[in-house]
């Protein structure tokens, strides 16, 4: 885009004119903000136009979401527009900041974890490669939540990202469409975020729906002077919007889940379907020759029965014609073999919510069934097993696969174990369903906004295509012995961690040593991913460096950030035991110049931005077999990050890219759990011969922490001791705190580190989402390039 300076001054000023009715020199730094947002949106009109145009009578894929962890846009927009710095100078010279300006924006808060920053990262690749495709999911109000912590537990305030609404979002009345539950109706209202491709006039779109009553006010109850009732249809409405995975621990929050799920996909269908009949009228069998739908785990699934609904219900299509084109239309994507994951829903509870959908779902069950009877007439279990509804359950993964084309995990390891364990059954009765794509990130948020000074330094380096083909990093290998680049790697980690530290500092008054090992775990809270196994393992490091006060050792900062779900308690023990940890650590004279500790709360996208280039050491340490893909791993590993784990997910492939002995593995693989289940694994067996991992087991229930009475510490002291440890946190200690161990020595040979950063920074080629876009586009999708 041509940036013309004396053009963007004027529009600056005749918007924040019209919009606040000052002057740019009196406004405000978000005043400024939202007249830039709008300027930037201005400037992309005719090309977002034109792309849709562009679109219409091309198929397409549409990529069915219930999150996409978008973070900020500003910065990302004008990076992928080529005017980021010309605006920042720009902004100089009339002596505006533009960091200040940016940090107006909040993240846009419509994701918890890597399921939703994998639909960011696939939008901003499918804008950057023209190829025809459009996000939905919903516009959450109050986002996932603001997380605070309070005596070192977790406390969630509503997230207000759009308190002053927002200025990347249009509204698209027009568009809106009513959905229908079984007792009440509700209007879906569109609103269009522009995802801007890289070095390309392409501009796609992520359609968020927002609920709204019917009708906002009951004028007559108002009148009676009952103020409560008479705005109860619209606060009922509007909760489906409201918050992003409501606590579902009760059958009120399970029916919020299941009527936010039925609510985007019908919203959606229905649009996919409007759009599909303006240009091609009633020829529905050409649906899947212009329709691609991805299923992006199983909360958007309710969409295989809606679209039957659709089919049949109004458009009068026979069954089983509409059944043919369903199965065609759909692709599903599964991101977890963890049981409790794998949704599932009560019959009575979807008979209350979505009765008609019930009856379709029943349908396809009977009709499933009945195919199951003439494949297996002599196997009634399998026919058991197998079935869609089983007892008072729908089993949403199931009608998943049964109703796709196409079944993909997301990463090598996964996929065979989805195929070979999970899913056998299946896979042996579909074998051409199946396939893999291994999850990727793009390198435009993760390198190019995230790291400008590696960024920078790369392209100097070997020249700016990696921005678009990120397999053009291999080239970097050719300086592994070469002693300037490294050190200038090693120059820039060091530049990243010292504005951690800074930004840190300012925002918790926390203060490390930048020149310390940062060892970082950021993602979400939860048992498998083994953030207990990591803290255990640091309060042993604690009384090891108190017991051998003269041992050489290299400071370490330990650095944690997540959220926990609101109903997990479990989960949310585990951040206070973080806490109390890092208190009594940080607290203590003897130890804290070599160990800290730190929680960094409210872990979002802004946050991963400044933490990933900052890592020395990424913690990808689940369980095996647990962890489908993982796509933190990949950032880390993009920003010269050495990967500690256990051959889990995409760790089994970054290891194989950049060599197993440039990262840290350790633990049991998939096939070691498997021999220890059939030995049987009693976890007082390490408990009793790992030296020092009593006493830290023991603390959890001795006195020596204190979870302030909440009893929490007892509950996971029981998960590990009496119920089995089930995801091996003991039988996994001693090789871990071996390999940290390892960590630690090696950091001192520098070159020999900078050797291992530029190694995995060479060989993260494979992990852009750009190339599992482009995979999914070509093998499921079939869309092609349309400029």
């Amino acid at each position: 885009m041509l940036f013309e300076k004396e053009v963007w001054k004027e529009k600056l000023e005749q918007r924040i004119l019209v919009k606040f009715g000052t002057s740019l020199e009196e406004a405000s730094s978000f005043e400024i903000y939202q007249a830039l947002g709008d300027t930037i949106m201005e400037s992309i009109a005719k090309d977002w136009y034109d792309t849709k145009k562009k679109y219409e009578k091309k198929k397409q894929a549409f990529y069915l979401s219930s999150e996409f962890l978008m973070g900020r846009a500003m910065g990302n927009n004008l990076i992928n527009l080529g005017i980021q710095q010309e605006v920042i100078d720009f902004l100089k010279e009339i002596g505006i900041d533009y960091n200040q300006i940016e940090d107006e924006e909040e993240d846009a808060a419509l994701g918890n974890g890597g399921l939703g920053r994998l639909a960011a990262c696939f939008m901003d690749s499918l804008a950057t490669l023209n190829l025809p495709g459009q996000g939905y999911s919903i516009r959450y109000k109050n986002g996932i939540f603001n997380q605070y912590l309070r005596d070192g537990f977790q406390v969630e305030k509503p997230e207000t990202w759009l308190r002053y609404g927002d200025v990347w979002s249009v509204v698209r009345p027009e568009d809106e469409v009513i959905v229908n539950f079984g007792n009440t109706s509700v209007r879906a209202l569109p609103y269009d975020m522009p995802i801007i491709g890289y070095g390309t006039k392409n501009i796609n779109t992520l359609r968020l729906w927002e609920a709204h009553a019917i009708q906002d006010l009951d004028l007559g109850v108002f009148n009676q002077q009952d103020y409560l009732h008479a705005t109860q249809a619209k606060t009922l409405a509007e909760d489906i919007s409201r918050v992003l995975y409501p606590n579902d621990s009760t059958d009120e929050g399970k029916k919020l889940r299941l009527r936010q799920q039925y609510f985007f996909v019908s919203a959606s269908l229905q649009d996919i379907m409007k759009k599909f009949k303006k240009v091609h009228g009633r020829e529905f069998e050409k649906i899947p020759e212009y329709i691609a739908i991805q299923l992006n785990d199983t909360h958007p699934v309710i969409a295989i029965p809606e679209l039957m609904r659709l089919l049949v219900d109004i458009e009068g299509v026979k069954w089983e014609d509409a059944w043919e084109i369903v199965k065609r239309t759909f692709s599903y994507t599964n991101h977890t073999i963890l049981a409790e994951a794998l949704e599932k829903w009560w019959i009575g509870l979807y008979q209350e919510v979505v009765p008609r959908i019930f009856q379709i779902t029943e349908g396809i069950h009977n009709q499933f069934r009945a195919e199951l009877t003439q494949l297996y007439p002599n196997d009634a279990e399998k026919q058991n097993r197998m079935s869609i509804i089983q007892g008072n359950m729908i089993h949403m993964a199931w009608l998943a696969i049964y109703g796709s084309h196409k079944v993909n995990g997301v990463a090598e390891l996964h996929t065979e174990i989805l195929k070979e364990r999970e899913l056998k059954d299946w896979y042996d009765l579909y074998p051409n369903k199946f396939l893999n794509k291994t999850n990727g990130i793009t390198q435009r948020r993760w390198l190019l906004k995230s790291n400008p000074q590696l960024s920078a330094y790369i392209t100097e380096l070997i020249g700016d295509a990696w921005i678009t083909d990120l397999s053009e990093l291999k080239k970097l290998e050719q300086y592994l012995e070469d002693e300037v680049v490294l050190n200038k790697l090693l120059a820039i980690k060091q530049e990243k961690k010292e504005e951690l530290v800074k930004y840190l500092r300012e925002t918790q008054g926390v203060d490390i040593n930048p020149k310390s090992i940062f060892d970082v775990q950021v993602k979400r809270m939860h048992e498998y991913k083994r953030q207990l196994l990591n803290i255990l393992q640091v309060y042993d490091l604690y009384y090891y460096l108190k017991e051998n006060p003269n041992v050489e050792f290299t400071p370490t900062t330990y650095i944690y950030g997540a959220k926990a779900a609101p109903g997990y308690k479990v989960a949310k023990g585990i951040i206070r035991l973080i806490n109390d940890i890092a208190q009594i650590i940080n607290g203590d004279n003897e130890v804290n110049d070599k160990l800290k500790v730190v929680f960094v709360e409210n872990y979002r996208v802004t946050v991963a931005e400044k933490l990933f280039p900052a890592a020395d050491i990424s913690e990808q340490i689940s369980t095996a077999g647990k962890e489908a893909s993982g796509t933190g791993n990949m950032k880390f590993m993009l920003n010269g990050a050495l990967t500690i784990g256990t051959l889990d997910g995409a760790n089994v492939e970054i290891a194989k890219e950049a060599g197993e002995e440039n990262e840290y593995i350790f633990g049991m693989k998939v096939e070691d759990i498997d021999a220890l289940q059939k030995r049987g694994y009693d976890p007082r067996t390490p408990y009793n011969s790992v030296a020092g991992l009593k006493r830290v087991i023991d603390a959890l229930i001795d006195g020596h922490l204190n979870d302030l009475g909440s009893g929490i510490y007892r509950e996971i002291h029981s998960l590990l001791m009496e119920r089995g440890d089930q995801y091996y946190v003991l039988e996994d200690f001693e090789d871990y705190r071996r390999k940290q161990r390892s960590i630690n020595r090696d950091y001192r040979d520098q070159k020999a580190w900078a050797r291992k950063m530029l190694k995995n920074i060479a060989n993260a080629g494979k992990f852009s989402s750009d190339r599992t876009i482009m995979e999914y586009a070509k093998e499921i999708w079939g869309i092609n390039e349309v400029r």
